[in-house]
């Protein structure tokens, strides 16, 4: 690679913004609108290619599904999921615990795993105080059962909807591949937690009576809405698996159900439109720009060799350091930059060193990038915006308490993926 001016202004303009970033110290939205501008500025691309980079189908698919939550949310039907599921448990906290992460888990997978702990966590607060017990553990197992959920699906998380439009793989492609992973990364998450906490949650019997009491079909506001909510989110989903029948992307899907939803519904649009959260959306639009330059300039293709002459272009051997490697790196900094960077790099790789079944690469990009979200507090959006609430609710989640439970189980779903990829695409 040859380092002229523009690959290294590229170059220190990704590091700088990876870094700010990771600090926090910035609106990341902020910090990756300014990394796209200083591109543009410094004319490494014109505008015409940098809006070419931005992958709107991503986007498209972003604001569907954020919209048809945020008209759904209003029903109270993810209340009264969390209420049915606490009182199924008969009040006991530990049963609670891994039915309210199979609520997040179920949830995340079928929405996305920001929104779904955004509706979880205060319904938690609400049982915790009644069964007087640490809300901690059942925070934490939300999180990771969050962005376990989340890695099942096409729309689960967003690395995943990323991967997708890049690679064509559809709604069934994630869940036929995926499921069996997650359902045994899941169970085994779940025994080891209930195992750790079991001396933790403990209530008493007339706590256990306060949750029992609790009437679940009182957290439903509108029950027109939520029928029309419903159906809106049933075809949409229904949408997402039958999509390459149709010869439509997910995106359109998406906007499809979402306006059918605010047809239906005759919310007013200003109103509804407040739901979607614009600066995700331009955060994935100035990371884009900065990886698509990375790409222009050659220093992905760069990469792309080195990594294919470091593991021989071997299945098994490129398969793992992936794996490996994005579960690591998106412990420690966000799995969004971090798969926007891998997506081009794989391509490359298999353009380089010949490969033409991909597919593995993809599934070890999705787990280690989803499921390394579960190593700190800062590895996932999902993550951080549950910590936020705690906070504002006097609990502290630390993030060395955090990476104490919750880095050793990330290394365990890892180690079940590497066993999973290599008996399902290696043998």
């Amino acid at each position: 690679m040859i380092l002229n001016a523009p690959v290294i202004i590229t170059i220190v303009i990704f590091f700088l913004t990876y870094g700010l970033i990771i600090s926090e110290k910035i609106n990341r939205t902020v910090v990756a609108l300014i990394g796209a501008s200083l591109i543009l500025f410094a004319n490494v691309i014109n505008q015409e290619q940098a809006i070419q980079y931005i992958d709107f189908n991503t986007i498209g698919l972003l604001i569907g599904m954020m919209i048809i939550v945020g008209i759904t949310r209003r029903t109270g039907v993810f209340e009264y999921m969390a209420i049915k599921a606490a009182k199924l448990a008969k009040g006991d906290p530990l049963l609670i615990m891994v039915a309210l992460a199979a609520v997040t888990a179920i949830t995340s997978a079928l929405l996305d795993n920001v929104t779904t702990v955004l509706l979880i966590v205060p319904v938690t607060f609400s049982i915790c105080y009644e069964l007087e017990i640490d809300p901690v553990p059942f925070l934490i197992s939300q999180i990771i059962a969050s962005n376990i959920g989340g890695t099942a699906t096409l729309i689960g998380d967003p690395p995943n909807i990323m991967i997708g439009s890049a690679t064509g793989l559809s709604f069934m492609d994630f869940v036929s591949n995926l499921i069996v992973p997650i359902l045994i990364i899941f169970i085994v998450t779940m025994l080891i937690l209930r195992f750790v906490y079991r001396k933790d949650l403990v209530t008493s019997e007339l706590s256990k009576s306060r949750i029992m009491e609790l009437h679940e079909i009182e957290a439903i506001k509108d029950y027109a809405l939520l029928k029309k909510s419903l159906l809106a989110l049933a075809l949409t989903i229904l949408g997402f698996i039958i999509h390459n029948m149709l010869h439509l992307e997910p995106a359109t899907v998406a906007l499809g159900g979402a306006t059918l939803l605010m047809f239906i519904s005759k919310e007013e649009p200003e109103d509804i439109l407040l739901a979607v959260e614009w600066p995700t959306l331009f955060f994935f639009a100035g990371l884009f720009i900065i990886v698509g330059a990375l790409d222009h300039v050659g220093v992905i293709e760069w990469v792309a060799r080195e990594s294919i002459e470091a593991t021989g272009g071997a299945l098994v051997a490129t398969s793992m350091l992936i794996l490996w490697l994005s579960a690591i790196a998106s412990s420690f900094i966000d799995n969004i930059p971090f798969v926007a960077t891998m997506i081009p790099l794989i391509q490359k790789m298999g353009q380089i060193g010949g490969i033409e079944n991909l597919r593995p690469f993809w599934w070890a990009l999705s787990l280690g990038a989803c499921l390394g979200g579960n190593g700190t507090l800062i590895g996932a959006s999902a993550n951080v915006i549950v910590a936020g609430l705690a906070e504002k609710n006097g609990i502290v989640i630390t993030f060395r308490g955090f990476m104490k439970i919750a880095f050793p189980l990330m290394i365990l779903s890892i180690i079940i993926s590497s066993v999973y990829i290599f008996l399902a695409y290696m043998i």
